[in-house]
């Protein structure tokens, strides 16, 4: 059984028990929650897909940590004009144990 949810702007594809890394919730380690975007649930036998959410349905997680994603450099460069910028940035994101799916 899986479930695609929606958090941050972007679609996760979950089951129970595994970890999925999301952008920054503000919830507290160790904190339970439920997923309330959630868009199809697939069974065995069944594929419910929502319009645009599954009614009834939520994905229960855990909050495991939070931390902070890889480096990622943008550099700003203008040819022949000694124009050259750089900075950079990490994404702050939330790691997250889904426990069980509730159609």
């Amino acid at each position: 059984m899986f479930a695609i949810v929606r958090t941050g702007g972007k679609q996760y594809r979950v089951e129970a028990g595994q970890t999925v890394e999301v952008e920054r919730l503000p919830y507290e380690i160790g904190q339970q929650f439920d997923l309330g975007d959630v868009l199809m649930i697939s069974a065995e036998d069944a594929v419910r897909v929502g319009a645009p959410v599954v009614e009834g349905a939520r994905v229960r997680a855990r909050v495991l940590a939070h931390n902070r994603g890889p480096k990622i450099d943008v550099f700003k460069y203008k040819n022949k004009k000694r124009y050259r910028r750089l900075t950079g940035h990490r994404q702050e994101l939330t790691r997250l144990l889904i426990e069980a799916i509730e159609a």
